[in-house]
């Protein structure tokens, strides 16, 4: 619903395209646009701790105790001429004054949250650029030493990751995750697909959908199993990866990133025994388990097209409401 999103409708809309997001309307000084905190209104947060990560590192308290001293920080001068001290989110994801900020990412990879091998001849290129970055101060062994590192973290993330969706996979597999998708009011499709079933995988009839087609990750009107699977990939996951990337280890691993995504695999097995003994017992003595009612109109959901589609087009999924092949992208 549109109260409780508008962390994400304020930068997700047109912010993403304006000039003046990150120039500032009344001023439209190039040198206020060069500053780490025009990245500030919308990089920070649970998902995407950008702002956080830079702030906390080693660079960024380079910059927050330099950035008054012209002699450190000549703003006044364009990004390609820059002579920092230390590097500015600018300087780094802007390289040149080029306003393609992913140009000059890593692997990115959905924030870190996807299990790719990052060391593939894919991303060379990519990887080549990152460290063409970092040599600007350092020396290239030292920037691929880092970046080695932040691999290395985001492969044990991923086993974690992998580990998580496991217990709620199996849990769901068996009937046991209460209440299961059956249960819940529709996804934004109409349809009661696994929240999990992200993408192409679990495929299959028990997950929900068509093949192919994909759940949501869903912070409401889903089991408390599958919320732990949200929040360990969706915040600690991208804690590490960006924590990694901005050289703010001690993000990666205390500040709910690596720790963190220990706690929730250990959450989650916790909540899977805690469902499996009772479920055990109701088979023994007969007694058949029924959620509540409010599952199935969800919280706060009344509004959202899942549920108007169940009620006006009875038996039609959102897809089956598409004019044409490729119009959701568009509306």
């Amino acid at each position: 619903p549109p109260g409780d999103t508008a962390g994400c409708t304020f930068c997700h809309t047109s912010a993403e395209e304006r000039c003046n997001t990150c120039h500032q309307r009344h001023q439209f000084n190039p040198a206020v646009a060069r500053h780490s905190e025009q990245c500030k209104a919308c990089h920070w947060g649970k998902d995407h701790r950008d702002w956080e990560a830079y702030d906390i590192s080693i660079h960024g308290v380079v910059y927050q105790v330099n950035k008054w001293n012209p002699t450190e920080f000549d703003f006044s001068k364009n990004l390609s001429d820059a002579d920092y001290v230390g590097p500015t989110c600018q300087y780094c994801h802007m390289r040149g004054g080029h306003h393609n900020v992913q140009r000059l990412s890593t692997v990115y990879t959905s924030m870190g949250m996807s299990n790719a091998v990052r060391g593939a001849p894919l991303w060379k290129e990519k990887r080549d650029t990152w460290v063409s970055v970092c040599d600007d101060c350092h020396s290239p062994r030292f920037a691929r030493e880092n970046l080695q590192a932040m691999d290395e973290a985001c492969k044990d993330a991923g086993l974690k990751y992998t580990e998580t969706f496991k217990v709620a996979e199996n849990l769901m597999l068996a009937g046991m995750d209460e209440p299961m998708p059956k249960d819940l009011a529709p996804d934004w499709s109409g349809q009661h697909i696994w929240s999990l079933k992200i993408g192409a995988y679990h495929d299959g009839p028990e997950y929900g959908g068509q093949p192919g087609e994909s759940g949501e990750f869903r912070m409401s009107n889903c089991s408390a199993v599958e919320r732990i699977c949200f929040e360990s990939v969706g915040y600690w996951q991208t804690y590490i990866m960006k924590g990694m990337a901005h050289g703010s280890w001690n993000d990666a691993t205390y500040c709910d990133g690596s720790f963190g995504m220990d706690r929730w695999l250990v959450k989650a097995k916790t909540f899977a025994e805690e469902a499996i003994r009772p479920s055990e017992i109701e088979k023994k003595v007969g007694i058949n388990w029924v959620p509540q009612e409010f599952w199935k109109k969800g919280d706060w959901l009344d509004e959202l097209t899942g549920v108007k589609i169940v009620k006006e087009f009875p038996g039609k999924t959102i897809f089956d409401l598409c004019p044409e092949p490729g119009w959701l992208d568009t509306h």
